[in-house]
């Protein structure tokens, strides 16, 4: 099949195009900027086609897409004034583009939608959600993703655990945090999208996740635990949740708009409702990587002498983000996370006193 991935210089796309080489597909890469295909190790191969594409130009998504048989959407907004106008504008581009090329299938990456009444839901779930119905009302047969949160070296919720728990002496918990999680390892993700390409099914969305199931504050204990740091847990109850956002966003190197959108969506459960992606999606025979082992993998330095072909995907790869990778052992960044958390706790306690 002919596949056009857009995003493909995001932390999943880059790895997921040469999935889709292996299983036989020629590959239409989307860029914003085509330059940045260069940090991909796949950007010369001969099924590779490398495209300029501003998802925000009708015109542009209607050359990509045109002679494509299926379209991965794996493009999102984080954070910004407008970012959901954009989020919808962009969808309805794609949607547009993709029914009027006649496109049999498009694979939007998404995340989980906790059980709650919509308008309790976090503005960039909103949105995926949003995304997800437009693309749906294009026609073509739209199969949806939701993911929960992905372990692997570079995606931005495990930059987020590492980051916070190397530059924090102690990991505080609001009472707001207990919610469930349900990780999964990234080559589970990307087995699942291209498991998506062929499952015989009309539009409808799959939740995906890892076998296990946890509090978010068990999930930072297993990290550190795997990382073998020593990061005792403080409950904090009247924390509120964009103080924890902004805190957040200053520890770590992710951009804060981001930190702050993913911190607010852990007021809620984000866990599969449903479990049948691994018998519609993935091979009989697939299994699945297990949290600790996730981390470990994405915790490795990659030997300088293996080519980037040959890296292992949970791992980091030369196009994983700037802000992603550890700094977090010196006393300085301590001294800054305990001024963080220390200055937290009081404006909460003050503002209880209020």
């Amino acid at each position: 099949m002919k596949i056009l991935v857009t995003g493909a210089s995001g932390y999943v796309g880059g790895r997921l195009v040469p999935a889709l080489l292996a299983a036989g597909h020629t590959v239409r890469a989307s860029f914003s900027d085509p330059s940045k295909a260069r940090r991909l190790w796949w950007h010369d191969d001969d099924r590779v086609e490398i495209v300029k594409m501003d998802v925000l130009d009708a015109d542009a998504v209607q050359s990509a897409v045109e002679g494509m048989d299926a379209v991965y959407y794996l493009i999102h907004g984080m954070g910004g004034d407008d970012f959901a106008a954009k989020d919808r504008r962009s969808a309805a581009n794609l949607a547009h583009a993709a029914s009027a090329a006649g496109v049999e299938r498009i694979i939007y990456l998404s995340g989980i939608v906790p059980q709650v009444a919509e308008k309790q839901l976090s503005e960039h779930i909103s949105s995926r959600l949003e995304v997800e119905r437009i693309l749906t009302a294009s026609g073509v047969t739209t199969i949806a993703l939701r993911a929960a949160v992905i372990v692997g070296a570079g995606s931005t919720s495990f930059e987020i655990i590492r980051q916070i728990s190397e530059r924090l002496p102690i990991t505080t918990v609001p009472d707001w945090m207990r919610s469930l999680v349900q990780p999964i390892a990234v080559t589970d993700v990307i087995a699942a999208l291209v498991g998506a390409l062929t499952v015989d099914s009309e539009s409808r969305h799959y939740d995906v996740g890892g076998p296990e199931r946890m509090p978010y504050p068990d999930l930072l204990k297993v990290y550190a635990e795997v990382a073998d740091l020593r990061r005792p847990q403080v409950n904090i109850p009247f924390l509120p949740t964009d103080l924890v956002g902004m805190l957040a966003g200053l520890i770590t190197d992710v951009p804060s708009s981001t930190v702050e959108a993913l911190v607010e969506s852990l007021h809620h459960d984000m866990v599969c409702q449903e479990s049948d992606f691994a018998g519609d999606l993935l091979p009989a025979d697939h299994e699945f990587v297990g949290l600790r082992e996730g981390f470990r993998r994405a915790l490795a330095e990659p030997s300088k002498r293996i080519p980037a072909a040959q890296l292992d995907p949970v791992g980091p790869m030369p196009h994983d983000p700037k802000w992603s990778g550890g700094s977090g052992g010196g006393v300085a960044s301590l001294i800054a996370g305990a001024t963080a958390v220390v200055t937290g706790t009081l404006g909460a306690a003050r503002g209880k006193d209020s």
